[in-house]
C-alpha cells in the first residue's frame, strides 16, 4: 500500500492529512496560530509559524499513522494566499512579514494604479482588477514604505513555496499562486507580464522564475527536513496551491461550472472554466488542475467564519464557560438558542464587513454593520443575522456571473467550518435559491494536496478517481418561504451599503 500527505497551510491554522491510494484517510493534524495585525486594516504574519506547523503536522500525521516513512511517496503544500508573499534576500532569509490576503494597507498604491495604468489593458492581460487584496498592489507599497527592504529583495515566495523551500532546497512557483498575484501575470500566456512588471515598476527579477504545475514536483526532502518530520530523505514534494482552488479540487470540482463555496476565515466561492475576463469583480488564476487550459475563478469575501469566531469570542462568553465546564461547543451553544428565530432574524440585517470588503464591492473602507436593531431583539437574533450576512454575500458574489455565459451546476458545494453548523447550510440554500451539498467528514484542501501529491508521482493515474472517494449528506433543498423573504431582505443588503458607504469611508479615516 503506497501513501500520500496533503498539507495545507492556513490563515489560523495548518493542517495535514494522510490518506492511501485508495483515498481512505489514515490520520490527520491541526496547527494553530493567529495573524498579526499591528494597526487597523493591516493583517501580516512571519513565515515561521508556518514551516513550524508544517514540521509539527507532518511528524503528528507520520507517528499517528505508524507507517513506514518508505510507502510515503510523496508530499504536496497549499497555503493561504500570500498576497505580497515574504520577501526574501539571496539566502532566502525573510526581510520582513509576509502582508496577507485580508492585509489592507496599500490604498495608495491602488489609487496610483488606478491612475497612472490603462486598466482596461491590465483586466486583458492579467484576468483581473485592481485592488489592495492583490499581491502587486502589496508588493508596490513595500516598494514606497519600506525601501530598505525593496533594496535586499531577491524574491517574493508565497507561503507553500517557501515552506516548500526549507523542505527541499528547491524554489519554484505554481501557477495558481503567480496568477493571484494579479496585475503582473498574464493569465492567457500563462507566465508573467514583463508589460505590466515595468508599468508598475516591479523587477522581473523579483519573482521566482520557475512556473509549474501543481502536480509538479518542486525536490525532494532533505537530511534535515526529514529529521524535523519524520519523512524519508528523498521523498518528493509536490507544488501544490492557493488554498481556495486546492479546497475546491477537494470537493470534486474538476470540470466546467462545478462551484463551491468555501466558507472559513473567509469566503471564497468559485468555479471552474477555460473562460478567462469574466468579470472585473472577480479574482482568476489558473486551476490547480490542467492549469494550461483551465481556470479558477471565484469572489471572495474577506471575513465570514471569522465573524463567527468574533461574535462567539466577544459576545459569547456564557457559552465559552459552558464549553469549559461541560466540554459543549460553544457555537453548538449559540446555534440551539437561534434556531428558532425565522428568516431575516426578525428584522435585522448584518453587512460582514469586518475587515473591508473584497468581492464584489471591492471597498477596503467597508465597515462591518448592524441594522435594525431594538429593544425586542437578543444576542441569538443577532447571532443568526451574523450567519445571513455572510449568506448574503455569497449571493451577491454568484450575481456576479449571471448573464455571463457561465453555467453553473445546479448545486453549490459548501465546503469549510460552516458545513459543520447544524444551520447554516441551510441559510445559505435558502437565501441563494441553490441546494446545497455537504461532504461527510470534509477535510478540505488537504485532501486535494493528497490528490495532487498522487498525481505528481504517479500513484494515482487520473485525478477523476477523487469523485469516488468523496460521499456526500442528503442535499439540502431550499425553502420556498424563507426564499422569499430573503429576496426582500437582500435587496435591503445590497441597497443598505450604498446609503452607507460614504459614511463608511469617513468612519475608516477617523478610526
Amino acid at each position: 500500500m503506497d501513501y500520500l500527505i496533503g498539507v495545507d497551510i492556513g490563515t489560523q491554522g495548518t493542517k495535514a492529512i494522510m490518506i492511501n491510494n485508495q483515498g481512505k484517510i489514515i490520520a490527520q493534524s491541526y496547527k494553530g496560530y493567529n495573524v498579526e495585525t499591528p494597526k487597523p486594516s493591516w493583517a501580516e504574519q512571519w513565515p515561521d509559524v508556518w514551516v513550524n506547523a508544517t514540521y509539527f503536522t507532518l511528524q503528528n500525521v507520520i507517528e499517528q499513522s505508524k507507517v513506514d516513512p518508505t510507502k510515503i511517496k510523496g508530499v504536496a503544500i497549499s497555503s493561504l494566499y500570500g498576497g505580497s508573499g515574504i520577501p526574501v534576500d539571496e539566502k532566502v532569509t525573510p526581510l520582513a512579514p509576509c502582508l496577507i490576503w485580508m492585509d489592507r494597507r496599500a490604498e495608495e498604491e491602488v489609487k496610483w494604479v488606478k491612475e497612472n495604468i490603462d486598466l482596461q489593458e491590465l483586466f486583458q492581460i492579467t484576468g483581473n482588477f485592481v485592488d489592495s487584496y492583490y499581491g502587486f498592489t502589496k508588493m508596490l507599497w513595500i516598494k514606497n514604505n519600506w525601501p530598505d527592504v525593496w533594496r535586499k529583495i531577491n524574491l517574493f515566495l508565497p507561503p507553500n513555496a517557501f515552506v516548500i523551500y526549507q523542505l527541499t532546497g528547491e524554489i519554484a512557483i505554481d501557477y495558481s499562486s503567480a496568477g493571484n498575484i494579479g496585475g503582473i501575470f498574464d493569465i492567457k500566456h500563462r507566465k508573467w507580464s514583463t508589460k505590466m512588471l515595468e508599468k508598475m515598476g516591479i523587477p522581473l527579477e523579483y519573482q521566482p522564475q520557475k512556473i509549474i504545475s501543481s502536480t509538479d514536483i518542486v525536490g525532494k526532502i532533505t537530511k534535515q527536513a526529514a529529521e524535523k518530520t519524520g519523512l524519508k530523505v528523498g521523498t518528493p514534494v509536490i507544488a501544490g496551491g492557493v488554498d481556495a482552488a486546492v479546497a475546491t479540487l477537494s470537493a470534486g470540482a474538476l470540470s466546467e461550472g462545478d462551484h463551491v463555496a468555501m466558507i472559513g476565515t473567509s469566503m471564497c466561492w468559485g468555479f471552474i472554466t477555460e473562460k478567462s475576463n469574466i468579470s472585473k469583480k472577480l479574482v482568476t488564476m489558473p486551476h490547480v488542475i490542467d492549469p494550461l487550459n483551465k481556470l479558477y475563478t471565484f469572489g471572495g469575501a474577506a471575513t465570514a467564519g471569522a465573524i463567527i469566531r468574533w461574535f462567539r469570542d466577544k459576545l459569547g462568553e456564557e457559552e465559552l464557560a459552558v464549553e469549559k465546564k461541560l466540554d459543549i461547543n460553544a457555537y453548538t451553544l449559540l446555534e440551539m438558542k437561534c434556531k428558532d428565530i425565522p428568516a431575516g432574524s426578525e428584522g435585522l440585517l448584518v453587512l460582514p464587513y469586518f475587515m473591508g470588503e473584497r468581492s464584489p464591492i471591492w471597498d477596503s473602507n467597508a465597515r462591518g454593520t448592524i441594522i435594525g436593531l431594538n429593544l425586542y431583539h437578543n444576542k441569538y437574533h443577532l447571532y443568526k443575522a451574523f450567519m445571513e450576512g455572510v449568506a448574503y454575500a455569497l449571493r451577491h458574489n454568484m450575481e456576479s456571473v449571471f448573464n455571463k455565459d457561465i453555467n453553473l451546476d445546479g448545486e453549490v458545494i459548501l465546503v469549510g467550518g460552516a458545513a459543520k453548523s447544524k444551520i447554516w447550510p441551510k441559510i445559505f440554500a435558502d437565501v441563494t435559491g441553490f441546494p446545497v451539498k455537504i461532504i461527510k467528514n470534509d477535510v478540505e484542501a488537504p485532501l486535494g494536496d493528497a490528490l495532487l501529491a498522487g498525481v505528481g508521482t504517479g500513484v494515482i493515474k487520473n485525478p477523476d478517481i477523487l469523485k469516488e472517494w468523496l460521499i456526500y449528506e442528503d442535499i439540502i433543498m431550499p425553502d420556498r418561504t424563507n426564499k422569499e423573504i430573503y429576496d426582500e431582505y437582500y435587496v435591503q443588503y445590497k441597497t443598505a451599503y450604498m446609503n452607507l458607504k460614504s459614511n463608511m469611508e469617513v468612519l475608516s479615516q477617523l478610526g
